[in-house]
């Protein structure tokens, strides 16, 4: 039927025509079948989203109890990839950190308490935020009990809510792995400065660590940008990642499944 006599067919009340029928059917049909399931054409919440081939582990739990916090550094490290970081919008899930332990060369404890180290001596669950090369704010999770003297650096993350911020943070119009693999972007997108060291992680509002499922496997090689530390340190395999997702900074060649 053209166009023309569908339109004369409803201008002088005749029912509508048997292909229109089977197309209203078709519909409620599809309806049926997909009862409970939005259409394809729905925007998803952010959250829900794949970002960047991304797809995140669960949406994210209660915030951490500090207790999740004070253990050895190098059994909180592995604990902490798949949580999530929250500031305000932006929620990022944690893919990849390292520990750095006490009698570490690699650790700033060696230095012993100072201004800037206070916090690393502080209980377990407080953030340790400190400039790298006067340019990069790194956020570190402090572990263990006070005065222990160690933490977990946060490598890298996936973005999983507030992509726009993030972007706008980072001076990056991208959904790729180059958005958050590094740990000064991390600390960018979250818009950290050193005062944030000594915040408590565990504590509502502000910056706050959420719970979130361990990823089924995992990643571990040697540390990045370490080479001063002693030989035995430098080559631990205290480096931990999320296998599986792009979301990994460089080098990638030497990490190894576990």
């Amino acid at each position: 039927m053209t166009r023309q006599a569908a339109a004369a067919a409803t201008t002088d009340g005749d029912a509508p025509t048997a292909r229109f029928k089977r197309t209203a059917r078709r519909y409620r049909r599809t309806a049926r079948v997909g009862k409970g399931r939005p259409p394809k054409s729905v925007e998803q919440p952010e959250a829900a989203r794949m970002v960047g081939g991304f797809s995140p582990l669960s949406k994210p739990g209660a915030i951490l109890h500090q207790n999740f916090f004070l253990i050895d550094s190098l059994e909180l490290a592995p604990r902490l990839l798949g949580k999530f970081l929250r500031r305000d919008d932006v929620i990022l899930q944690i893919t990849e950190v390292e520990a750095y332990r006490p009698n570490d060369s690699a650790c700033h404890g060696r230095f012993g308490i100072t201004s800037r180290t206070a916090p690393v001596f502080g209980p377990g669950g407080h953030a340790y935020v400190y400039l790298c090369y006067g340019l990069h704010m790194m956020l570190n999770v402090v572990a263990d009990k006070e005065g222990v003297g160690a933490a977990v650096l946060i490598r890298s993350c996936a973005p999983i809510n507030g992509l726009e911020t993030i972007q706008e943070r980072r001076g990056q119009n991208t959904e790729k792995p180059v958005l958050l693999t590094g740990p000064g972007k991390v600390g960018q997108a979250l818009g950290l400065t050193t005062a944030w060291s000594n915040h408590s992680l565990y504590s509502p509002g502000g910056l706050e660590l959420l719970d979130g499922p361990l990823p089924e496997k995992i990643l571990v090689g040697p540390r990045v940008g370490i080479e001063y530390a002693l030989p035995e340190h430098a080559t631990a395999p205290w480096r931990f990642a999320i296998a599986g997702t792009p979301w990994i900074s460089a080098p990638k060649s030497t990490l190894r499944p576990t």
